[in-house]
């Protein structure tokens, strides 16, 4: 009895749906459209932003590749890491559309070019600089 009852309720609901739709199908359709589009701008939003924060991700562990190769000492392998470094901001500052973050990411990508040709002219290891850079990326990845 109560699976014959849930079975009324259910196919009158189907028909009152039905009936509602085909007394206003341009209300419905542009009701459908305005949602799917609301998914599709807030689908995109969140790849942009996991897409910048990636590229923070990737160059926030290749500054630390490079800390630890100018421990040892090893000067070429550091400047290459610099270069993956800028690289790696330089994608995160073009999939971000927002002015603030990515005129933050131009200056780190400005202070890692500074900090590479520090070390490729062989002026000493810009530890300082590196530091700054790595504190700069975490503020971000806060953010």
């Amino acid at each position: 009895m109560l699976k014959l009852l849930g079975l009324v309720v259910l196919l009158a609901s189907v028909f009152g749906l039905g009936y509602y739709v085909g007394q206003r199908p341009g209300e419905v359709k542009k009701t459908v459209q305005d949602l799917s589009r609301n998914v599709l701008d807030a689908t995109l939003g969140i790849e942009r932003n996991l897409k910048f924060r990636q590229g923070l991700v990737d160059a926030k562990a290749r500054v630390a590749q490079v800390k630890a190769e100018l421990l040892d000492r090893n000067y070429g392998n550091a400047t290459k890491e610099l270069s993956e470094v800028i690289q790696d901001l330089e994608k995160a500052s073009a999939t971000e559309q927002d002015s603030g973050r990515a005129s933050k990411v131009r200056t780190l990508v400005a202070k890692a070019r500074e900090a590479q040709q520090e070390l490729s002219l062989g002026k000493g290891p810009p530890r300082a600089k590196l530091d700054e850079i790595d504190k700069e990326l975490t503020g971000l990845l806060g953010q």
